[in-house]
């Protein structure tokens, strides 16, 4: 294809200037915005964005004139001639529990034309409006204030677990982290179309909550692989909770993937929030008291309730029309904060999982199993997740790259600094257990000369060795070299089996950052927008040791080369290898009016449609815009394309109920798509009423439905 300028920083590397996209803070009025054009046949008109696009066939006077006022809107906007209705919402009745809060991944499995299952991550709990809105929300009050009073002296934390079970500030700690564990987890319920056609909730026995308490309930949560062994193992270094390899719940439940044979697979991502990521050397856990619980942001739910931190962090399988299934977490994926799962799957080969780390610094992972798949569409599939190899993979900047196994003969051969522009790395700490920071590439190679083999940093007998290291999968994989990524947050293959990959950010933290010889900017610099990476294995074999990538499309504003988007997150591929997209900006950046950083000028969170063939490949078409401070997550399509669900993640994370009408009106520095500079007037509204916009009503993140108005398929 001919290369235009965005898709020759892409795929060539060139540089460019920054972006311009400077914010003024401001309070005064705008008016609404104008749908754009398109090239590619998206069969949808797409929405206009908060500034133009490459491909707007507008004069810059025009486009000045037509994004010099931009107003934002609580509610989820569709093109024309689409419409939403609302399936399910948090504190919904489900099975003998409750919708929980932020639905992330969604899967819809058919039976039949008309019925189906939906099974429906949530992840975590946004602590300020979830302790605002639970009253109104749920029906009756938690203690908040009580424990708040109770912990001021103590700056807002206790090691509740080691209070006596009869202190009644231990009772009131305990009744917040039930209703907060509750509200994460796994949600599956049958669905069935009305008259009207729209989907509706249906009752069914096996209409049932998974959530991070189950276990306390007497529903556990079962496990394969090499972890059990640490789990059931008699003599620990670190903490024992005595239920073997029985499992209390699931938290953190994120992004996630729809097997070949009809199970879901969820994956436990920011476990570290609530129980210690910490282990010995043998896989232990350490002690919960590592992890005191917080009232303020309503961290360490494990702690009161004494939770392992070892057996948090798993890829998650439910059968949904299995009511006994409360799932199982399948060690040989490796523990690490988990987003999304991939699947390649051929009859007669290995079969092959993909999975990434969503952190900066976060690895890309593949397991390959040992047996041999028979039929795709198979339950005994499952099976083959009991024993098989992990890997992580190394990218070259040329677009070459293998997979390294994460076992104890691999070598030692660490992440260097230098290669993620100073930030530093986290490997294990020994003979002590957790892990260490490395800021220099010399302390990297002091390492690697006293550790010559993964089998050094664990301990135990050959299965015991090989548990700890796929419980301690991130810091293994960093000590052998893999490839520190930026943020991949969900991924899918395509009907081809090439592997699309979602990386949110480019940028570096504390924990770590991606490194700038794979992850750049169009002048080698840190890109914060993120990348869709395209790629292939050799010869398309799912037990391949070495595979090809390119970057499908970067993020961005134009001028700098992006293609109109901002931190790419889930991922959906069409049956036409379309691939939709959804983003990401966290909460905080969403509209910052200071211009400190740039993703302010991106307005809410949104979906977009990025062909992946063509002289269109790349480019980027806005489907929707999500309602204010919220993540749109999830992204499925029913197989006839008629409908498409979503999660309306968070909205008002950061303002709470949004009250009357309050607004901001904020300032914007902008360039057209021929570099001209222009000031944007921009409308916010301050906080949210999603699902119930134009009410007093507190902010549900909730479940939904989008389809064409005049009921053809989405795409």
């Amino acid at each position: 294809m001919t290369l235009k300028r965005r898709h020759f920083l892409m795929f060539i590397g060139a540089g460019l200037g920054a972006a311009a996209c400077t914010s003024i803070a401001q309070k005064q009025q705008s008016t609404p915005r104008s749908p754009s054009t398109a090239t590619f046949n998206t069969a949808f008109k797409p929405l206009q964005g908060p500034f133009p696009l490459d491909g707007d066939p507008r004069s810059s006077a025009a486009q000045i004139e037509a994004y010099s006022r931009y107003r934002l809107a609580d509610d989820l906007i569709l093109p024309e001639g689409y419409g939403y209705y609302t399936i399910a919402a948090w504190g919904d009745p489900l099975g003998d529990s409750r919708f929980g809060y932020n639905n992330d991944y969604l899967s819809f499995i058919a039976v039949g034309d008309n019925e189906g299952w939906l099974t429906v991550n949530f992840e975590y709990i946004s602590g300020g409006t979830w302790r605002q809105t639970y009253p109104i929300a749920i029906g009756r009050s938690l203690p908040f204030e009580e424990v708040a009073t109770a912990l001021k002296s103590r700056e807002g934390k206790i090691d509740a677990g080691k209070l006596p079970d009869k202190d009644p500030l231990k009772a009131k700690i305990r009744e917040i982290c039930e209703a907060a564990l509750e509200d994460q987890g796994i949600g599956v319920v049958r669905l069935r179309k009305s008259n009207n056609g729209e989907w509706k909730l249906a009752d069914s026995p096996a209409n049932r909550r998974i959530s991070g308490i189950s276990g306390l309930k007497g529903r556990y949560l079962n496990a394969t692989g090499p972890g059990v062994a640490i789990f059931k193992k008699a003599k620990k270094r670190g903490f024992e909770d005595g239920l073997g390899d029985r499992i209390v719940g699931t938290f953190g439940n994120c992004a996630g993937g729809t097997s070949p044979w009809g199970t879901v697979f969820s994956a436990e991502e920011n476990f570290q929030a609530q129980v210690p990521e910490s282990v010995y050397p043998d896989g232990s856990s350490f002690d919960p008291s590592n992890l005191p619980f917080h009232i303020g942001g309503l961290y360490g739910q494990g702690n009161v309730f004494r939770l392992a931190g070892n057996k948090y962090g798993y890829m998650v399988e439910v059968d949904p029309s299995n009511p006994e299934d409360y799932g199982t977490k399948h060690t040989w994926l490796g523990r690490y904060r988990h987003e999304a799962v991939g699947f390649k799957v051929v009859a007669g080969q290995p079969l092959a999982l993909y999975s990434g780390c969503d952190r900066r610094g976060g690895h890309l992972y593949k397991f390959v199993s040992k047996g041999t798949v028979r039929d795709p569409k198979d339950k005994a599939n499952s099976q083959l997740l009991a024993e098989g190899m992990l890997y992580t993979a190394i990218f070259e900047p040329g677009g070459s790259g293998r997979w390294i196994p994460l076992k104890a003969e691999t070598a030692i051969d660490p992440v260097l600094p230098s290669h993620l522009g100073g930030a530093k790395v986290r490997l294990p700490k020994r003979p002590d257990g957790g892990t260490f920071e490395v800021a220099s590439d010399r302390e990297a190679i002091a390492f690697k000369q006293q550790f010559k083999t993964l089998g050094d940093l664990y301990e135990g007998n050959a299965i015991e060795k090989q548990g700890a290291i796929l419980i301690d999968a991130h810091y293994a994989a960093n000590a052998v070299g893999g490839t520190a990524c930026a943020r991949p947050e969900d991924l899918e293959t395509d009907s081809e089996g090439r592997l699309y990959i979602a990386y949110t950010s480019g940028s570096a933290d504390g924990q770590g950052g991606p490194d700038l010889r794979i992850f750049r900017g169009p002048d080698g610099e840190p890109w914060e927008y993120g990348w869709i990476m395209r790629l292939r294995e050799t010869d398309d074999d799912p037990a391949a040791t070495s595979f090809e990538w390119e970057m499908l499309a970067m993020g961005g504003e134009p001028d700098a080369g992006g293609a109109g988007f901002s931190n790419p997150d889930n991922v959906l591929i069409d049956g036409d290898r379309n691939v939709w997209m959804v983003t990401d900006i966290s909460t905080d950046q969403q509209n910052k009016p200071d211009g400190a950083d740039r993703r302010g000028c991106f307005g809410n969170n949104s979906v977009w449609l990025i062909p992946t063939r063509g002289e269109d490949a790349g480019n980027a078409y806005l489907f929707a815009t999500g309602p204010m401070e919220c993540e749109i997550c999830g992204p499925f399509l029913t197989q006839n394309r008629e409908t498409l669900f979503l999660a309306v993640q968070h909205p008002g994370e950061m303002n709470g109920i949004r009250e009357g009408d309050r607004t901001e009106t904020r300032k914007f520095t902008l360039k057209t798509t021929d570099g001209t500079s222009f000031v944007q007037t921009r409308e916010v509204p301050i906080g949210s009423n999603w699902p119930d916009p134009g009410t007093q009503k507190p902010p549900k993140p909730a479940i939904v439905a989008v389809r064409r108005l005049d009921g053809g398929a989405i795409v």
